[in-house]
């Protein structure tokens, strides 16, 4: 059995949190015009690409690999 690595949207959510980091601030940190770009990510009604998690690691500080956990 293949394991895939899933991301970790309750980490993120909390590591943004932690950095009071709004919605609004990481969409646009991102390259988003509005919030709900980033915001249906991060409630995962939206898949997250490579270059979004990329961005979201440098954003928060964070090695890319800690941003995922196994499913």
């Amino acid at each position: 059995m293949i394991i895939y690595p899933v991301v970790n949207l309750d980490l993120i959510k909390q590591l943004r949190s932690d950095k009071n980091i709004s919605i609004e601030e990481m969409s646009t940190s991102m390259g988003y015009k509005g919030y709900q770009g980033y915001y249906y990510k991060e409630n995962g009604s939206r898949k997250m690409s490579a270059e979004d998690i990329a961005k979201i690691s440098t954003i928060l500080s964070i090695p890319i690999n800690k941003l995922f956990f196994e499913k």
